[in-house]
């Protein structure tokens, strides 16, 4: 409703009127922009998720998402979809639009200014460095108005994979853990399957299935031979990454043996027997050799070389060890642990982490962004490691 009174106040009480609606518009079309881009969830990696929406006279006549590299992008999709009528409107995306070569498909800018948009709305800068507002500029230098900032915290949420990798050049780092409510992963011998409950490890599948790749420590191997496949969804199967420094892996284990059909590295060291990696490489196993310190490869030297290769998003599944190696580097990004309504009572249990204790509560690592909720029988706790 508007008030009337004065012709002045008719003028204003209209503009005000105009700007409202406008915005509330924008935020209506970006969210159905960004339920799009959730849509290619596990399957653009290292891209990021995107949707985009054409509107015209406040009918949507095109939308699309990124659905996987090197198809078409998100805006390029929408704007085909629709034609003729994309001439006079506004395309709504959740990122800012290309505008460089560097890349399989053509900019999108180019086909933003060919089709006659005149308006864009964007949720946030892309951090791509070839990037970065420049295709804002670009648009606008052609005459379109451009802007964003509408409904960003959702957007940067829905990318943090993507914004960290080209920040940093290394991937999210997520690590995932079962245990009891003291704190026990597995039995004094080793057992652990199950600790956690049938709903927690379907999630884990798809923790799996959005991954570029889940790591595990030679100690997980030996004690569980895991093959770290999907279980009970269908979907793309992670790569398959394991620490071994000194290549103890058996040549029968799992993932060695169906390593030719499931992409598998080994990551070790210059102490590794030759005639080991021999046979591993025979095998189809692509073992890497990094540096390390005492017998351990630092986990800022992992990461480093994962961002290289183009892992942007990394399921860490490992053991105590592997998981203190992790947490005390202080690159974790997220962790997710499944407890189990279960005690194993003592100290020759496997315990969640291992290794040398932080020495004061004023040191230790705290989460952020705590979220808690039941899930099945077991109580499922996410949140961001809080950086100093």
């Amino acid at each position: 409703m508007r008030l009337k009174g004065s012709p002045l106040i008719d003028r204003v009480s209209e503009a005000l009127y105009s700007e409202t609606m406008t915005e509330k518009s924008d935020v209506f079309y970006m969210k159905r922009a960004i339920r799009l881009a959730r849509k290619g969830r596990g399957k653009t990696s290292p891209n990021p998720m995107v949707g985009a929406i054409v509107v015209r006279d406040g009918a949507i006549v095109g939308a699309g998402y990124h659905r996987a590299v090197g198809q078409a992008h998100a805006e390029v999709i929408a704007l085909k979809a629709a034609g003729e009528w994309a001439k006079g409107g506004t395309l709504y995306t959740t990122l800012e639009p290309c505008c460089h070569t560097h890349k399989r498909t053509p900019p999108c800018t180019d086909a933003i200014i060919q089709s006659g948009i005149i308006r864009l709305v964007s949720a946030m800068q892309d951090p791509n460095a070839m990037v970065n507002g420049k295709g804002f500029e670009t648009l606008r230098q052609a005459g379109i108005k451009a802007f964003d900032g509408v409904l960003r915290l959702e957007a940067e949420k829905l990318n943090e994979v993507f914004i960290k990798y080209m920040k940093t050049g290394k991937p999210f780092v997520t690590l995932k853990a079962a245990m009891t409510l003291d704190g026990r992963i597995a039995t004094a011998s080793g057992e652990s399957k199950w600790i956690s409950g049938e709903k927690a490890r379907k999630e884990v599948d798809r923790l799996r299935a959005d991954a570029d790749a889940v790591l595990v420590g030679i100690g997980t191997v030996l004690a569980d031979d895991p093959m770290l496949v999907l279980r009970s969804i269908k979907g793309r199967n992670p790569m398959r990454i394991v620490i071994d420094p000194h290549l103890k892996i058996p040549l029968q284990a799992k993932i060695v043996v169906t390593a030719k059909e499931i992409p598998t590295w080994l990551l070790t060291t210059i102490k590794a027997a030759p005639k080991k990696m021999k046979s591993l490489k025979a095998a189809g196993v692509d073992v890497s050799i990094l540096s390390e310190k005492k017998g351990i490869i630092p986990f800022d030297v992992i990461l480093d070389f994962l961002g290289k290769k183009g892992i942007s998003n990394l399921l860490i599944e490992g053991g105590a060890g592997v998981n203190g190696i992790a947490l005390r580097s202080a690159l974790v990004d997220r962790v997710i642990f499944y407890i189990a309504p279960r005690f194993l009572c003592g100290e020759d249990a496997k315990g969640v982490v291992a290794g040398k204790a932080i020495p004061g509560l004023d040191a230790a690592i705290r989460l952020e962004d705590v979220k808690v909720r039941q899930l099945g029988e077991d109580i499922r706790i996410e949140g961001r490691i809080q950086k100093s």
